[in-house]
Order: C-alpha cells, then sequence, then structure tokens
C-alpha cells in the first residue's frame, strides 16, 4: 500500500528535535495508519527497531524481571542485530498493549534513557491502560492518530492548490463559485470512502470508487472480528448489535431501548464503554454551556454516538451511492446524519490530541431546541449548527445565542463561505477552517 503523507508528521518531527523528549504513545483505533506512519517515520534514522508484541507475544520475555532500559535496549540489540544507538535509533514497540510490562517500561525509558527516541503504538491501548491507570503520569506524551481528515484527503489526491485557496477563504472573502462546487464535489466522494488509509489509496491508486466499496466491507467484517478481542464477558454478538445501533440512531441522542430488546442498560452501555475505548466510536455529550470548560456542565444521561469513520458508517447502513451524487441537499439521504457525523469527525481531527464532542439542548420540556456541537476556542465558545443542504431555519442557533449571551454562531452548510446576522456560515468541506489551531499532544 502506498504511503500517503499525514499532518501528525509534523508533530513527529517536532518530537523527534525535542531536548526533553518523552517517549511516545500513538493511539487510535485499528487500521488507522499508525505503524505504516511510525515505518515511515523511522527512515528518518540510521538504525530502526520494531518489535510486534501481539504478532510475537514471545518478545514480552524481554520485559520480565528488571524494567531498567539499558538491560532491555541491550537484549534487543542483540535479537535484532542492530546497535541501539541515543540519537541515531529508534526503537518501535508496536500493539504495545499486549504486553503490561512493556507499557509499564515507557516511564523509565524517560528517566533512565530520555536521549533515546522511543515510539509505542496500540489498536486497544485504552483497555490495557484501565488496568495501569497511573503507567506514567507526566513521563509519556500521547498522540492521537484518527482517520484521513478532508484537508489530508485533499493532499492525497493531489488537490494542494484547491485546499490552499479553502484555508485561504473565509466569511468575508468566499470562495469562486466554480472552485467550491468543486470542492463540494470532492467532498461528497470523502463521504463516500471515508479517510480510513487502505482505502484513500486504493482511490489514490485507481479512482475506482466502486472497489473502494468492496474495501470498505473487508474491513467492517474485520473490525466486527476484533470485537472477540475486547473483553470475554461481553460477547461479539452483543457489541455488533450495540455498534449497528449507534449507526441506526447516527444524530440522535441514544436511547438504549432501541439498541436491542435482548440486552439491558447495563449490557448496552458497557458495549458502548469498549467501542469507545477502542476508537470506533466517539460520544457526543450534552452541556448547559454556560462557561468553560463545556465539560464542567454536562448530563451525560444525553449523549449522542458517532461512528469514527463515515466510509464505514454508510456501509453499514446501506446509503445509495446514486443518492449522494445527485442531491444536492442531504436531507433526503438519511436525514441529514451524515452531514453531522462528517462535521463532529473533522472536530476531532483538527488535532492530535483526545478530543471531547459537545451538543446543546434546551432542557424546557415544552420547547426544543439543539444546537449540533460546541468548541471550544481559548475561552470563547463556538455553537455550531450543521445544515445538510443549503436550507434551513437558525431558530435553535438564535436562541442559543440570546440565552448564553454570545455574539457569533457558526451555520455549516454546503453554501458558499458568507455572513449574516450573528451568523458566520462555513462551506461542509472547510471544518477546518472553524479551529485551525494545530494540536500539541498530551501528557500522560
Amino acid at each position: 500500500m502506498r504511503y500517503l503523507r499525514r499532518n501528525i508528521e509534523n508533530q513527529l518531527n517536532t518530537w523527534k528535535n525535542e531536548q526533553d523528549r518523552f517517549p511516545l504513545l500513538i493511539r487510535g483505533a485499528r487500521q488507522v495508519g499508525k505503524s505504516f506512519l511510525v515505518r515511515q517515520f523511522g527512515k528518518q534514522f540510521q538504525y530502526y527497531i520494531e518489535l510486534n508484541m501481539e504478532l510475537d507475544p514471545g518478545l514480552g520475555r524481554v520485559f520480565d524481571g528488571s524494567l531498567e532500559p539499558h538491560r532491555i535496549c541491550d537484549e534487543l540489540s542483540v535479537i535484532y542485530n542492530t546497535p541501539v544507538e541515543p540519537g541515531k535509533t529508534l526503537l518501535f514497540i508496536d500493539e504495545i498493549q499486549a504486553c503490561l510490562r512493556a507499557v509499564s517500561s515507557l516511564r523509565f525509558f524517560y528517566e533512565q534513557y530520555p536521549d533515546l527516541h522511543v515510539i509505542a503504538a496500540g489498536s486497544l491501548l485504552e483497555f490495557a491502560l484501565s488496568e495501569l491507570p497511573s503507567f506514567g503520569v507526566g513521563r509519556v506524551r500521547s498522540l492521537f492518530l484518527y482517520p484521513f481528515s478532508f484537508n489530508e484527503f485533499l493532499l492525497a489526491v493531489g488537490e494542494n492548490r484547491l485546499l490552499e485557496a479553502i484555508q485561504n477563504a473565509g466569511p468575508d472573502h468566499p470562495l469562486p463559485e466554480l472552485v467550491h462546487q468543486k470542492a463540494l464535489g470532492l467532498y461528497k466522494r470523502f463521504i463516500l470512502i471515508g479517510g480510513m488509509p487502505k482505502v484513500v489509496s486504493w482511490y489514490v491508486e485507481t479512482g475506482n470508487l466502486l472497489k473502494c466499496q468492496e474495501v470498505l466491507d473487508d474491513l467492517v467484517i474485520s473490525l466486527q472480528d476484533d470485537f472477540a478481542k475486547y473483553k470475554k464477558r461481553v460477547s461479539s454478538i452483543m457489541l455488533r448489535e450495540v455498534f449497528n445501533s449507534v449507526v441506526a440512531q447516527q444524530g440522535n441522542k441514544f436511547v438504549y431501548k432501541k439498541a436491542t430488546p435482548d440486552l439491558n442498560r447495563l449490557q448496552v452501555k458497557t458495549c458502548l464503554e469498549l467501542l469507545s475505548m477502542a476508537g470506533l466510536i466517539y460520544p457526543v455529550t450534552h452541556t448547559s454551556a454556560n462557561g468553560i470548560p463545556l465539560g464542567a456542565e454536562i448530563n451525560d444521561k444525553f449523549r449522542k454516538y458517532i461512528v469514527f469513520d463515515s466510509g464505514i458508517f454508510q456501509r453499514i447502513s446501506g446509503l445509495e451511492l446514486a443518492g449522494i451524487f445527485l442531491n444536492t441537499d442531504f436531507e433526503s439521504i438519511n436525514k441529514g446524519a451524515i452531514a453531522e457525523l462528517f462535521v463532529g469527525l473533522e472536530l476531532l481531527k483538527i488535532s492530535n490530541k483526545r478530543n471531547e464532542l459537545y451538543y446543546w439542548q434546551r432542557e424546557s420540556r415544552n420547547s426544543q431546541a439543539e444546537v449540533d456541537y460546541l468548541v471550544q476556542k481559548s475561552t470563547a465558545i463556538i455553537p455550531i449548527e450543521v445544515k445538510s443542504g443549503k436550507k434551513g431555519s437558525m431558530q435553535s442557533m438564535f436562541l442559543f445565542l440570546k440565552e448564553k449571551k454570545l455574539s457569533i454562531g457558526i451555520r455549516v452548510s454546503q453554501e458558499n463561505f458568507s455572513e449574516y446576522d450573528q451568523i458566520r456560515v462555513y462551506p461542509i468541506y472547510a471544518v477546518g477552517n472553524i479551529l485551525s489551531v494545530a494540536g500539541e499532544g498530551s501528557s500522560e
């Protein structure tokens, strides 16, 4: 599979040259490109050692006994017949969640061997870290890798100038109409294929949308087969039913009773937690939004969930491909849920942090109002309402702005950039413009 550039590379290069450098933990769902990314990055080093703790469990014996990093590296140097030299060697421990002792060793690399470049990655890391809650507080840095964003997709297909034009546009200087229409067309293609690296690579190589759908079907089967690895006390059948229910309830508050009649609330909640830990779904939680941080006033009884990739979503939900291309208004396609999904995912992908998503709804039974997403930029709360087409009232937005005494709201739709009253309009392909702040990772 051809390697395609990712935005996270900038942060890897910065990390490589830092003086006070933490071991780096790259987290994310399966098959989002973590291993491929690190192997490409490893070409910058004179020496490279890669351990896969899931593929070769016997390597776990290296971490038996003392976790002193020089001892570990001496053994690995002999096993792989490769020098381990600070500044020249990259040590990559892949699928590290399969060996808890290896996870625990990361903190000692920072304390006792800080000059060595060490990267670890894993797809079910959250399960391992839940068993080691303080494994490396302040001694390990985390970056989160998501499927391709739309901006990364544009770079992959060689639309560098279009991306530059989008990034330089804004509500006060919209794009030329033909450029806007071109961007919308590419956005619709991206909705169909999603951001999974294998699918994007197939599209770049062949341009064959039908083949991309076949690759997506294979990925869906593979992801569902992985359910057996999550927890022995929860069956893969239960996980599949709840996962499919998240797809079916996309865009709405998740209702436990609709998940499956055979499971009780606790079982459904457990499945949701496991799917979230695996990075296959992301919660969107209600907040009263009376101030920042937004997470200070959440109500987790009101929660939506979005699937981690639009291509996976459309294959499971069975959307008609022709409908997406021929309709200018997504309202007729799954009631616009895929547009709301896309925006939520783009907000997560803006940085390589573990971000949280929030929404707001009026808590009065006599007055229904809802704003799709709320994000925080510096000390400001930015409300975002997603319109699947070019129409739709903004009553909920204006009500929210009035209640919270805010001056500006964001409308995301298929319209070109524009501005009216208190509303700034961003085209749906330009979600990245709303919060164009580079992520800095997080210290654990």
